[in-house]
């Protein structure tokens, strides 16, 4: 694969860099922009001061998105470039490593940050290193299709750190096979987690909803107690 079809098929350089960071197991990500860092405001805002050190990404994207837009002309990165680099940067943070979002333009912006200056906006690694076949469930592979879980399987998956059973899903979209990676989503759609599926789209549209019992019933055997095994599920959700 070329690296424009590479990159047409993952959305965007930054997202393509943070993979790349993921798949390396690199302590540190630099992603440089043509502003100094990530602002409290708009950059061409007087008052706007560049935020240092960011703990919570997800907080520092909410806040993001709120700032009103403003024209700035061709010289100021747009709110959308922005937007993707703290996307990439939530990709990496998630995954144990550290981000820096800083002024390519800036004379020796790269052994500046190299000899530990305080250059740019450092975003902290968030929890324990993942491991690199999560990380490749979780960030890099594309889901081939998604489930919408109940209430109790959300929270299983989502707070308890359990496998999905198919009596908690609700729906399902996407055409996979068993092995392929899956979305699991809140009923209203957002996602929650990744994994690899037991079942394929066709058996597991004649089970989802119903306890073990049913399963046998209905296939006539029980090849898997789980759909997505814990394993093999990897949290995407923010916050």
């Amino acid at each position: 694969m070329r690296v424009d079809e590479l990159e047409r098929s993952v959305g965007d350089n930054d997202r393509l860099a943070a993979m790349v960071t993921n798949l390396l197991r690199a302590p540190l990500l630099v992603l440089l922009s043509d502003v100094e860092g990530l602002y409290d405001g708009h950059p061409s805002e007087p008052k706007s001061r560049v935020i240092s050190v960011v703990e919570d990404v997800d907080d520092a994207i909410r806040a993001f998105q709120t700032q009103a837009p403003v024209d700035t002309g061709p010289n100021h990165l747009s709110k959308g470039g922005m937007s993707s680099k703290l996307e990439a940067a939530r990709l990496a943070i998630r995954a144990g490593e550290n981000v820096i979002i800083a002024n390519g333009q800036r004379t020796g912006v790269l052994m500046d940050i190299a000899a530990g200056a305080a250059v740019g906006t450092l975003f902290l690694a968030q929890g324990k290193a993942v491991t690199s076949r999560k990380r490749w469930i979780g960030l890099t592979a594309q889901p081939e299709g998604r489930l919408l879980l109940d209430a109790g399987a959300q929270l299983a998956v989502e707070k308890q750190g359990r496998s999905l059973l198919a009596v908690g899903i609700s729906s399902l979209t996407g055409e996979f096979a068993k092995g392929d990676v899956i979305a699991l989503c809140r009923l209203d759609g957002s996602e929650i987690a990744r994994g690899l599926t037991n079942y394929d789209s066709s058996d597991l549209r004649r089970i989802a909803g119903m306890p073990k019992t049913r399963i046998v019933e209905i296939l006539g055997h029980l090849p898997y107690d789980e759909v997505v095994h814990r394993d093999n599920l990897a949290l995407t959700a923010r916050g």
